[in-house]
């Protein structure tokens, strides 16, 4: 089943499996992997749901998550293109990366990190943390595809940004 849902490049290049783009946004390796993604999901995604509403919510999750398959499309030319993806993490940092430009100051915490930071340090922090864990410990993570997704986020909420000014200044007064 898993390979009929996973996103990997060489079947998507060969025109094989195009859903699966799509479908390994909703499939994880594992209860852990869920678990951190979907808290992710709950926290980023409520309070951006409410910022933007739900129709520009459900554009930027699946345009991050799709932006986030090509960036791993792209890498895996370097590498294994027969390397399966899944989760949502892609999507997430997205979300994050809307968040960071419209709310960049927002205190989040991050897991096993008991202190406040703004939003735009700790989706750097998660970033560079999931790099190094899995150059350590030699454990396929999608990177790239972590990056495409935030690349589109961050894309996507400086057009919000320009687009809804005064929104945006309250915002910023708020979250000084």
């Amino acid at each position: 089943l898993c390979k009929y849902v996973a996103f990997t490049p060489y079947y998507v290049l060969h025109s094989y499996r195009l859903w699966t783009i799509i479908t390994s946004m909703f499939v994880h390796a594992g209860f852990f992997h869920l678990f951190v993604n979907m808290i992710s999901l709950f926290f980023l995604g409520s309070f951006l749901e409410r910022l933007i509403g739900k129709k520009r919510f459900i554009f930027i999750y699946f345009a991050s998550g799709i932006l986030a398959s090509l960036f791993f499309i792209a890498f895996s030319l370097l590498s294994d293109s027969k390397v399966p993806a899944v989760g949502a993490s892609g999507a997430i940092f997205g979300l994050g990366g809307v968040l960071a430009i419209l709310t960049p100051r927002l205190p989040v915490y991050i897991m096993f990190i008991p202190v406040p930071m703004p939003l735009w340090l700790g989706i750097v922090i998660m970033l560079v943390l999931l790099w190094i864990v899995s150059a350590l410990h030699n454990l396929p993570i999608g990177n790239t595809a972590h990056l495409g997704g935030l690349i589109a986020g961050l894309l996507y909420g400086l057009y919000l940004r320009k687009k809804y000014k005064r929104k945006v200044a309250i915002l910023d007064r708020y979250f000084r």
